[in-house]
């Protein structure tokens, strides 16, 4: 995964200043089931809503169903199409199992979504895991681990992992995860957790490929009026936004590359990669800076011993045997 992929990276159409509908124009989802995580705010109901006005049968995974049931009305009024709505809690186990439990039939694309980012304080779970390692990462991976059987039913399956160019910011520090023997950050917790999210992608699309399951990762872009900054003080978000360092998209923008991997011909087949302005991006230094906008990906997020050595630590860490 890590081999120089420079000359043949995925190109498209489309780019930063594309949107949800212009991606997926043309694309029939007709017949196909969709969820996605993290869908009763921010780019979660622009990507729901554009995977339905495609013809996807789309259930939306919140926590907050009254604000899903709400989201579920907008994009009904918007679209003419109904969608679903299920609970679904990615911190709590249970939850996750619960929701994998009463999935029945095919599933044709899993949008990971959701997520927290930034929690200022030291957040456990009720298994000691840190709240940003176990919503972002450790809860899609039980899900996407629940529901392989109907991802693999479905016959040419995609998952998308939705990371961050945060994740140029720390790699996985593989012995203490969760903070138990270090001074907690909650950038480098939030860091690592989006580098989990392109590992998973990395060694999914490895271990589930004959079962026609492909698994990509991206960077939606930098939108300010999402729900994951709600942990942010408002000074410390207007400061980062007036830096200079982000270009901010809207919300069907920042939509746009998680509804082109989870539906553009050109990947088909294709999986552990990631992508940025609904491009594939390539590997770039240790420097996050030196990637323009967050275009680049770390060596180390790509890197097939990290993403395996992950997979390992996840199943131990939810009990699960391999």
């Amino acid at each position: 995964m890590t081999e120089n992929r420079s000359s043949s990276l995925i190109r498209t159409p489309f780019g930063f200043e594309s949107t949800a509908t212009e991606v997926i124009a043309g694309i029939d989802l007709s017949g196909r089931r969709a969820i996605v995580t993290g869908a009763s705010s921010g780019i979660g109901i622009e990507t729901a809503r554009a995977l339905a006005a495609a013809g996807a049968d789309v259930t939306l995974a919140v926590r907050d169903t009254v604000a899903g049931a709400r989201t579920a009305a907008d994009i009904a009024a918007t679209t003419g199409i109904r969608v679903r709505v299920g609970w679904l809690d990615l911190a709590d186990q249970g939850s996750v199992a619960a929701f994998t439990a009463g999935w029945t039939g095919p599933l044709h694309v899993l949008v990971n979504n959701a997520g927290v980012m930034g929690l200022p304080h030291l957040q456990r779970t009720q298994q000691g895991w840190e709240m940003q390692f176990a919503t972002n990462h450790l809860g899609h991976f039980k899900l996407a681990l629940g529901l392989r059987r109907a991802l693999s039913e479905a016959g040419g399956a995609r998952i998308v992992s939705v990371s961050s160019e945060a994740h140029l910011r720390a790699p996985l520090v593989f012995d203490d995860v969760n903070f138990a023997s270090r001074r907690y950050d909650p950038w480098l917790a939030y860091g690592q957790s989006k580098t989990a999210n392109v590992l998973f992608a990395v060694e999914a699309a490895r271990r589930w490929r004959d079962d026609g399951i492909t698994a990509n990762a991206l960077h939606p872009g930098a939108i300010a009026a999402t729900n994951l900054a709600r942990h942010l003080e408002p000074d410390v978000l207007a400061r980062a936004l007036d830096s200079g360092d982000y270009e901010v998209k809207t919300l069907e923008q920042g939509a746009a590359t998680s509804v082109l991997v989870a539906t553009s011909t050109q990947l088909a087949g294709i999986g552990g990669r990631y992508f940025a302005d609904c491009m594939e991006a390539p590997v770039v230094g240790p420097n996050f800076r030196a990637a323009p906008r967050g275009v680049g990906v770390a060596a180390y997020a790509l890197d097939p011993g990290n993403a395996a050595q992950l997979w390992d630590l996840s199943l131990q860490l939810i009990g699960q045997k391999p």
